[in-house]
């Protein structure tokens, strides 16, 4: 990519944990301001230097009329557009809203419901605009992000795992939480980057990196129904923070169809 490129970073509907993220890199953080400019990134420091930007680190979902213009403002400024965590990858939890009546939950809420300029569903960059990269969780691995932003630096293709929480349970030694407890657990379909931390405590993975690559949602599902889990018990394991990233989203519907679904 060529010497200093300029790095942006910017926030639509989020916690700005991802954001956080890339501050808790520490040492790491100051090698990548070394290696590139950083142009925009409010969250760090108030200076602003105008676009067009070599990357863009997007954060967030579209939940409003203003951010679906406002992404697609940041895509034609971006040569490179990476979107990081849950919220800009598949919705966020605040997705829950794409099963229920917004107009509903903006009324009992607000004192003022009709000052509230909302859509319908929240939903993810991608669905807006074409992304180059997506790096999944709620929030992100720092040490993920650095290795994609200096990938992008040398040119090279970034090595970010593929695999599922299950192989980092048994790299750690964690008891399977499913065969020895009966909880449900999406470890099998959710793609590493946590390190397996709800299951070393002893309970379920709840999805935050989101579906794993070629991930069986559908056939775990049976799986847990069959073991005797209501289906109205797993729609909320599936509905979290990915919980609108289709493989998540397909099964969910399929155990509680829309029309009597409940958050």
């Amino acid at each position: 990519m060529g010497s200093k490129p300029k790095l942006a970073v910017f926030k639509f509907a989020s916690c700005d944990g991802c954001q956080l993220s890339l501050l808790d890199a520490e040492d790491h953080l100051l090698e990548i301001a070394g290696a590139v400019e950083i142009a925009l990134f409010l969250e760090a420091t108030s200076r602003v230097i105008p676009g067009p930007y070599d990357v863009a680190l997007v954060e967030g979902s579209i939940t409003t009329a203003h951010d679906a213009e406002r992404i697609r403002e940041v895509r034609q400024q971006a040569k490179f557009l990476m979107t990081i965590g849950a919220c800009a990858t598949a919705g966020g939890i605040q997705a829950l809203r794409n099963w229920a009546d917004t107009a509903e939950y903006t009324q009992a809420v607000y004192a003022r419901p009709d000052y509230i300029k909302t859509l319908a569903t929240s939903t993810a960059i991608a669905d807006h605009v074409p992304v180059d990269f997506e790096l999944r969780g709620c929030p992100i691995n720092h040490h993920q992000l650095v290795e994609v932003l200096a990938s992008l630096v040398a040119g090279r293709k970034p090595k970010t795992p593929g695999h599922s929480v299950c192989l980092d349970c048994k790299r750690r030694g964690t008891v399977c939480v499913p065969v020895a407890r009966g909880i449900p657990c999406l470890g099998p379909v959710t793609q590493s980057g946590c390190g397996a931390i709800c299951p070393a405590y002893d309970r379920g993975c709840y999805g935050c990196y989101g579906p794993a690559r070629q991930a069986q949602v559908g056939s775990l599902a049976d799986h847990y129904v069959t073991a005797g889990n209501p289906p109205q018990q797993l729609v909320p394991l599936l509905r979290n923070f990915n919980g609108y990233a289709p493989e998540f989203r397909e099964i969910s519907e399929r155990l509680v169809p829309r029309e009597s679904s409940a958050t």
